[in-house]
């Protein structure tokens, strides 16, 4: 079986983020994963870039995680993925299969309206995957749910260890709508792997590889090891 991570973040792209993005490939190799995806928080989330620079330099900034992880990753034979964390108000969503020139050419991208935001992903040939639709936080006032414009939803958040009704509340969502389900650590620290994630028989070599496996149900979902 191989091992993924799906939903981490780095301290270059995310200020919630505690270690850089090639200390998170060098934690998951021990651990034990085949690849991860890098999933920094927007502009419209918990990022670390400064906002008020120009477009071109926030991106570049923002896509610094990612790049270091990948480096790192090549080094000790990790595979590493680009993706992110979409922020609207609360909710947030992963997005897979874009990259950073997706992101140059759709200046202000975390001002536009989720749906036309939502809509352009998926004409670049990309998905998403509705991240903790039922998390409860004090910043998080109401839930938002957007079921005709996701691919799917992460139903196991290794976070949500000790609120394991957080995920059983996304698995009914995601039954009732007839979403495929995914897992995902949201690790921001080195110091604290939930150890969550996917496991599959077949290698993904491209995010689409992802996509397919969720689609058909082929993936094993890995709860925390917490």
């Amino acid at each position: 079986m191989y091992k993924y991570e799906t939903h981490l973040h780095t301290s270059q792209g995310s200020a919630c983020g505690a270690s850089t993005g090639a200390e998170m490939a060098r934690a998951h190799k021990e651990k034990g994963y085949t690849g991860i995806f890098i999933t920094d928080h927007f502009f419209n989330g918990n990022s670390a870039v400064d906002r008020s620079l120009p477009w071109k330099e926030k991106i570049e900034l923002f896509c610094k995680g990612y790049e270091d992880a990948k480096a790192e990753g090549d080094k000790i034979g990790l595979d590493v993925f680009f993706g992110l964390e979409y922020g609207v108000k609360a909710a947030e969503f992963l997005m897979y299969n874009i990259d950073k020139q997706f992101l140059l050419d759709c200046e202000d991208f975390d001002k536009w309206h989720p749906k036309k935001a939502f809509d352009a992903v998926h004409e670049a040939g990309g998905f998403i995957i509705h991240a903790h639709p039922f998390r409860e936080r004090d910043y998080i006032d109401h839930i938002k749910l957007y079921p005709r414009h996701v691919d799917g939803v992460e139903a196991v958040n290794g976070a949500h260890f000790d609120h394991l009704e957080f995920n059983d509340r996304a698995k009914v969502y995601a039954m009732m709508y007839e979403l495929p389900i995914t897992a995902g650590s949201d690790t921001h620290s080195v110091n604290c792997m939930y150890g969550s994630g996917v496991e599959t028989e077949e290698k993904i070599l491209t995010p689409l590889d992802y996509l397919r496996q969720i689609k058909e149900g082929r993936l094993t979902l890995r709860e925390s090891t917490m």
